[in-house]
């Protein structure tokens, strides 16, 4: 008998995966867990039955997220992740040398269990000496932390349960104190032909909190169809040209500093949105 995933984008979409096998299932404090192994993308992580990430097409996710932060960056010495169970942000960001300290901080341990022994591909970096793990809740993380951070990278899943509280205005107004100076804070904001709605109130929400908003994009097949969203913002650094480039040992899949720069470059429907909503904060400002 065939096994097939069902991934829902929306009440009107979804699409099917087949499965081969089950590896890991299992019901935590916050969520549903499982791993599976699939004939497209291999090995596959499910977060109450939503993809979060997969073998087969997880370095441009895990890259673009890490790499266009870092490198827009001149000199980051110390970042927060906050998600990223399965630890391919966190191997992302470890290949830069300048990095002398990473804090990761993810609310459900059982994400790192099940990523160390399923996608040991991904969580290579948990034993480095420059990473310190935090079980716990990010929102919180932020409240206490002043002036800590070079970089912030919000690795979250989707808008729901637990994450709920790492899309909203209070939050990114955390994440602002908790940077340096010069700080840059990144997040992960769903679809941009599916989600537009979350898009523009993570826009708005940026753009009232620091002096320069850049949102970007990457194509990740295993997600919703067409392309992922991302928005950068920085207190000083215009993040649209890297400020260093990639190692040719690192053999990255994805990321170059040509597509950098070009992941900038958004559709028109895309730049018309924001504009409208920066037009309607002006208005209400």
């Amino acid at each position: 008998m065939e096994i097939w995933l069902k991934a829902h984008e929306n009440k009107n979409l979804f699409t099917m995966h087949r499965v081969e096998r089950f590896l890991y299932r299992a019901k935590s404090k916050y969520q549903d867990l499982a791993v599976v192994d699939s004939p497209q993308f291999g090995r596959m992580l499910l977060l109450d039955g939503v993809i979060q990430t997969t073998i087969r097409d997880e370095p441009a996710y895990h890259e673009m997220i890490a790499h266009v932060p870092l490198f827009a960056h001149p000199g980051p010495k110390k970042v927060l992740i906050i998600g990223g169970g399965d630890g391919g942000t966190l191997r992302e960001v470890l290949r830069h040398p300048e990095v002398e300290k990473v804090h990761l901080v993810e609310i459900d341990e059982q994400v790192i269990e099940a990523s160390r022994r399923y996608l040991p591909e991904l969580a290579v970096g948990f034993d480095d000496a420059r990473v310190e793990v935090h079980i716990a809740d990010g929102i919180k993380h932020v409240q206490g932390a002043v002036d800590c951070y070079d970089v912030v990278i919000v690795d979250s899943c989707d808008p729901l349960g637990p994450a709920v509280g790492l899309f909203n205005y209070e939050f990114y107004r955390n994440v602002r104190g908790a940077l340096r100076k010069d700080g840059i804070l990144v997040a992960q904001i769903e679809s941009p032909f599916f989600n537009m709605d979350l898009v523009k109130q993570v826009y708005g929400s940026f753009t009232k909190l620091f002096p320069i908003v850049r949102p970007y994009l990457a194509s990740i097949p295993s997600y919703s169809p067409g392309l992922w969203s991302f928005m950068l913002a920085s207190k000083k650094h215009d993040p649209r040209t890297p400020k260093r480039k990639p190692h040719e040992d690192w053999k990255l899949r994805y990321y170059t500093a040509e597509l950098h720069s070009a992941a900038f470059v958004l559709p028109a429907y895309y730049s018309q949105a924001i504009a409208e909503e920066a037009e309607v904060a002006d208005q209400a400002g």
